[in-house]
């Protein structure tokens, strides 16, 4: 089983943490994210460090232990640095370009693709070739990029298509002339 529901949180200056209910509260400079988390946990600050207890060891519990415990820290680490996935277009003629609350993508179909910025992400091309996804919460970032990924996935062939930065494509031989 894992361990990392035993990992102390380190809450930084100027961040807040509080329960509602079954919901964490996390405020920072950046902004205040809320979060549904189950219940059946305790949870202590102690000297700047937040602790997540379980009531027993099974193997749910456990699980869970874990689950809330990665969920809080990602919520920290959005309010106080954000999260980023940044995605390339490859291909001759793809590119992409915000205009206003709109990201306009060339992938060549018959029509530009135009992909409706959601309002708690921030989406910039910083070239025509290259999305940078900014926003406070990982699960809703990550989706934003896997969303825009899914209108031209890169094929195995020439690896055309739109991939995460640093993402490997296995690629597939072309047919070879017969002799």
């Amino acid at each position: 089983m894992s361990r990392i529901g035993l990992k102390p949180i380190s809450i930084p200056q100027g961040v807040t943490f509080e329960i509602e209910g079954e919901t964490s509260i996390v405020k920072g400079p950046r902004g205040e994210l809320r979060q549904h988390i189950p219940a059946g946990l305790e949870y202590r600050l102690e000297d700047g460090d937040l602790r997540i207890a379980r009531p027993d060891d099974s193997k749910p519990m456990k699980a869970r232990h874990g689950l809330v415990r990665a969920l809080i820290a990602n919520q920290i680490a959005g309010v106080t640095t954000g999260f980023t996935k940044s995605l390339e277009i490859i291909g001759v003629g793809y590119r992409a370009q915000v205009k206003g609350q709109v990201l306009d993508l060339q992938l060549q179909f018959s029509h530009p693709v135009e992909y409706p910025i959601p309002a708690d992400v921030e989406i910039v091309c910083p070239e025509p070739t290259r999305i940078d996804i900014r926003g406070l919460d990982k699960q809703r970032v990550g989706q934003v990029a896997a969303e825009i990924r899914a209108y031209r996935k890169p094929e195995p062939y020439k690896g055309k298509g739109i991939r995460y930065v640093g993402e490997t494509i296995i690629r597939k031989a072309g047919k070879s002339a017969a002799k």
